[in-house]
């Protein structure tokens, strides 16, 4: 394995050969650089994706803070190079390694993978391969990196399990400092046992089979006592068994210390966020500072994962969010800050907060993004205030277009309110609205799709009315996924044949003005197959990867092929995954993996989704979902902070009385 000082050199000679080099040079501005032969921990972070999309991650972001503020501990980060220096990298045989000390990965403690969506998979391969690190966890002994990863795929990681030695389900701030801790006692433990007749059996050792298992003993135990951390899953504790017709009998733990459900881990109150971003040296695609200013989400949108994901509601004070954005702006010369959160205008503080923005940055041009505004919520002084700060644009998401599919996703609004929404947007200056639909779900029929292209066309022409011609709509039409632990896990994915004809319609409908985005239907299915998978399932991720699937996010670099030839080398067929009605009893690959809304609570959304019955915002009424009980101790024991479920906050309102479509 190359030193830091050796793959340097390397770097010297072969970076001007290669796109941007600028990936792969680190020494950008706020990047943390400590004292390497001083520290006790070293974590690398990594994103399986490049520089340009991963430096924005704001996961990343927020566990590379984490950790730097440790005296005991330091984090760095890495990227996987794109195609052209990943050639050079294996031509002259460097290693992956983190931008911060060039320090290979396989030198690390930890390697944490930020893994946002499941199309990463093969990049995680990848990089793993690139630091030459044995894919498997079942191949490395304890001179090898703990393997960790999280994101929003913890809710179903049965297709990564072999590769993954602990997966966090939830919430990263606090977790991330146990793992830190249990890999510190650890690694005490065997130093303290260590002595020169160890020392010396353990060389004689290395020579026989037996010298093997003693080594993967002391991983073993590594991850035994991971295991006890609430929201930590170790994979190779379990065992899949399956049903005669191939559903999941059950996901079982092999060792007394691993649980038989893993709860998600969440925070009872938010952290400080981060603000001294690194500034990259070459352009990225989010280029400007981020402030999470709520997690969470009470719509209760059926088909959204991350809704169910990260409840309960959790929100930071007006103050938090205004003294982190300056200091955000100061610390990196950015003059955009973009305000996070899974709905921006549900935020309690949004127009507070607007206010004093423009307020405080008065003397200066400060751009304003808030993504996700709600149809409902969007207020005139709201986007007076975005007016005046310079917002980036204006992104509603109705889904639907027609009120039988809007009772289905429970995203119910009407044609008016959005054309109200609309209006006053463009009476405001705003000349481009862009507009999110979806299409594929198993119950819309193409006259669901032609209401998308009504509607389109109505907002088009309420914006060429008033703004004299001017008025473009930008149409983002997304195809369904089912996604795991929401309402919609049991239905199958659209047919090609109802995609392509949907489309079809949507490309030959919408006139001039209008400018269509969609999703290809590979991209659609690798997608569904990924997040639905069971442990079989990494079988056909390993062979696909082996046989060059990669960047399979990227459009020009899928190879769909690939993955079906995989599946058939298997003899897996991937319509059990995909096109497959689930069973209303039907155990799933991640019934072990609980993101505490349970699932009769889940069963009985998804039967009222069939009898197109509304749910109203869960602020206005609880409906039990789990969360609540699940998470009592954490509430109590930290009373006032942010929490937003309507026990805590706000008085139920009577529950509306919707009528049911026959």
């Amino acid at each position: 394995m190359l030193t830091p000082e050796q793959i340097e050199a390397h770097l010297e000679r072969v970076l001007l050969t290669v796109q941007k080099p600028g990936r792969y040079v680190g020494g950008e501005y706020n990047a943390v650089h400590k004292n390497w032969d001083e520290i006790q921990t070293k974590v690398a972070f990594v994103f399986p994706d490049i520089y340009d999309l991963g430096v924005s991650n704001v996961g990343l972001k927020i566990l590379y803070d984490q950790i730097n503020q440790r005296d005991d501990a330091l984090a760095e980060r890495a990227f996987l190079p794109w195609l052209d220096f990943e050639e050079v990298m294996r031509e002259h045989e460097i290693p992956l390694y983190a931008l911060e000390s060039k320090h290979p990965l396989a030198d690390f403690d930890i390697i944490g993978f930020t893994i946002p969506y499941e199309t990463l998979y093969t990049n995680v391969l990848n990089t793993l391969d690139l630091s030459m690190i044995p894919l498997k966890s079942a191949d490395r002994g304890p001179e090898h990196p703990l393997i960790i990863a999280g994101g929003h795929t913890f809710s179903n990681p049965e297709p990564m399990w072999p590769f993954i030695d602990a997966y966090v389900v939830g919430e990263g701030e606090e977790v991330i400092h146990d793992i830190v801790d249990v890999v510190q006692q650890h690694k005490a433990t065997l130093r303290g046992s260590t002595t020169a007749e160890a020392i010396s059996s353990s060389k004689e050792e290395t020579a026989h089979p037996e010298g093997h298992t003693s080594q993967k003993d002391a991983r073993r135990g590594l991850l035994l006592a991971l295991a006890q951390i609430p929201g930590v899953y170790i994979p190779s504790l379990y065992e899949a068994h399956y049903m005669d017709d191939d559903t999941i009998a059950e996901v079982a733990p092999l060792a007394p210390e691993a649980p038989k459900v893993i709860m998600k881990r969440l925070v009872a109150k938010l952290p400080p966020p981060p603000t001294d971003f690194i500034v990259p040296n070459i352009k990225i695609v989010h280029n400007r500072v981020t402030v999470e200013v709520m997690r969470g989400c009470t719509r209760g949108c059926r088909f959204c994962h991350a809704g169910f994901a990260t409840r309960p509601v959790r929100e930071r004070s007006v103050d938090e969010v205004l003294e982190a954005a300056e200091k955000a702006l100061a610390s990196t010369g950015y003059e955009e800050v973009s305000f996070l959160s899974l709905s921006s205008s549900d935020y309690t503080g949004i127009s507070e907060l607007v206010q004093r923005v423009n307020e405080r940055f008065s003397d200066k041009t400060i751009g304003v993004s808030l993504p996700s505004l709600r149809i409902e919520s969007v207020s005139v002084d709201l986007m007076e205030g975005l007016k005046r700060s310079r917002a980036t644009g204006f992104t509603l998401a109705p889904e639907a277009a027609t009120e039988r599919m809007r009772r289905i996703i429970n995203k119910f609004i009407t044609d008016e309110q959005l054309l109200d929404v609309s209006r006053d947007i463009f009476k405001r200056g705003w000349t481009t609205i862009k507009l999110y639909f979806m299409i594929g779900h198993p119950s819309e029929t193409l006259e669901d799709v032609q209401a998308i292209v009504d509607l389109a066309h109505k907002v088009l022409d309420e914006g060429k009315r008033i703004t004299g011609g001017r008025a473009k709509v930008n149409l983002s039409v997304g195809t369904f996924v089912p996604k795991p632990q929401t309402s919609f896990q049991w239905v199958a994915v659209d047919t090609l044949e109802q995609i392509n004809a949907k489309q079809d319609l949507l490309k030959q409908k919408l006139r001039r003005g209008i400018n269509l985005s969609w999703t290809q239907p590979e991209d659609t299915f690798l997608e569904a197959f990924l997040s639905r998978g069971d442990r079989r399932l990494s079988d056909v991720v390993y062979t696909a990867w082996k046989n060059g699937a990669k960047f399979d996010a990227w459009g020009d670099q899928r190879q769909y092929h690939i993955w079906m030839e995989a599946f058939a080398e298997h003899g897996i067929d991937p319509d059990f995954y995909t096109h497959r009605q689930r069973r209303v009893d039907e155990i799933f690959p991640w019934d072990h993996i609980s993101t505490a809304v349970n699932k009769k609570f889940i069963f009985r959304d998804y039967q009222q989704s069939l009898e197109g019955e509304i749910r109203v915002d869960c602020r206005e009424q609880c409906f039990a979902c789990g969360i609540l009980p699940i998470f009592n101790n954490l509430r109590h024991e930290n009373p006032g902070k942010g929490w937003m479920c309507p026990e805590v906050k706000r008085k139920p309102k009577p529950k509306k009385e919707i009528p049911v479509l026959n």
